[in-house]
């Protein structure tokens, strides 16, 4: 007998993290060493128990950066890229039916055609035609939707924002019924949750969910929270909180619920708050890859709250660096099942 297309939580995953290594071509030239340290950072965090495969137009000099950190671990695609942020761009990756790794190719368009994203949104179709990805694609490029912008908790609940996803400037066209009959239909995915509050200063992804509000096992959700009220997002935070609550205490929330702190604002030279949050972290089998901001107490609250809801080490990477241009760590990265992976 069949199951049904399933879309795995983040930390049911048992394949390489993908990575889009920084470049002179892309947004961070300006800061490159800088920013490329922060990914030298992230790959020896996540090599110490998973594999990585980083996405580059040039391979030999992220070999030479990189020297032994990650050593065998790390595996190179050479590509063309406009910018880093792969979270966005990647395989969105499902179980289906017959219990296959399937891998889902989403249209990418720049976040709502606010920035290039022609060489981007080719990655995964060249990753397959390398032979580097193997088994199923699914073709969904008439549909934009970017991997940040959903969160799964691997038994058929998804939870997006009302401000992203209705974005005129992705599938405007569309309503919210036809929009979650495509990812109904194509994810596996039973129950979707629209969160219409929240939304951190700084963001140009349009309140990306995984800088918000994220699953993790046993049922538990965890969210950026705020106590600072001097803090330009603590409004926006409260609301999500009580949005949230109300959520959990209608049933349609599926477990309980852990506050993250936020860190203190963080302003770039222009004096502009920039989107620092502990919810943008990667939950792998093994482990958790946080985002820390050189705020030691903050950063270690956070860590230890993460620490209880995943029962897993939490290995911490400064990503400040990463949040001015805008994203962090979660936004870096994409999980992939090793049953598309070839060399697996």
């Amino acid at each position: 007998m069949m199951s049904k297309v399933c879309l795995p939580a983040e930390w049911e995953f048992d394949g390489p993290i993908l990575l889009s290594w920084p470049h002179k071509d892309t947004d961070w030239a300006y800061m490159l060493d800088e920013v490329t340290e922060c990914y030298k950072n992230i790959v020896s965090a996540i090599t110490q128990d998973r594999m990585v495969i980083i996405v580059t137009p040039d391979p030999e000099s992220v070999k030479t950066v990189l020297g032994d950190v990650g050593g065998d671990r790390v595996v190179y695609f050479k590509c063309d890229t406009n910018d880093t942020w792969i979270r966005d761009y990647g395989p969105i990756c499902i179980v289906d039916e017959t219990g296959a790794d399937v891998a889902v190719d989403y249209k990418f368009n720049g976040w709502g055609l606010k920035f290039a994203s022609a060489l981007d949104n080719m990655v995964t179709v060249r990753m397959f035609g390398s032979g580097l990805l193997s088994g199923r694609r699914i073709n969904r490029l008439s549909f934009v939707l970017e991997g940040g912008s959903i969160d799964c908790d691997g038994k058929g609940t998804l939870i997006t924002t009302s401000e992203c996803l209705l974005s005129p400037n992705r599938n405007g066209s569309m309503t919210r019924e036809e929009i979650e009959t495509e990812l109904k239909s194509t994810l596996g995915v039973d129950n979707i949750i629209w969160i219409n509050h929240g939304g951190l200063s700084g963001d140009d992804t349009d309140s990306h969910v995984d800088t918000l509000v994220r699953f993790a096992p046993d049922g538990a959700v965890v969210y950026a929270g705020c106590t600072d009220e001097s803090d330009p997002n603590y409004h926006r935070l409260s609301q999500l909180k009580n949005e949230l609550q109300q959520l959990s205490a209608d049933g349609l929330l599926p477990g309980h619920l852990l506050e993250l702190p936020s860190p203190s604002p963080i302003y770039d030279e222009d004096r502009q708050q920039l989107p620092a949050t502990y919810a943008n972290f990667l939950a792998t089998p093994t482990s958790v890859i946080m985002p820390v901001y050189g705020q030691p107490d903050t950063d270690r609250l956070a860590a230890r709250i993460l620490e209880v809801a995943f029962n897993r080490p939490v290995r911490c990477v400064d990503c400040r660096a990463l949040i001015k241009q805008h994203g962090s760590l979660h936004c870096a990265t994409m999980q992939l099942p090793a049953g598309l992976i070839s060399f697996m």
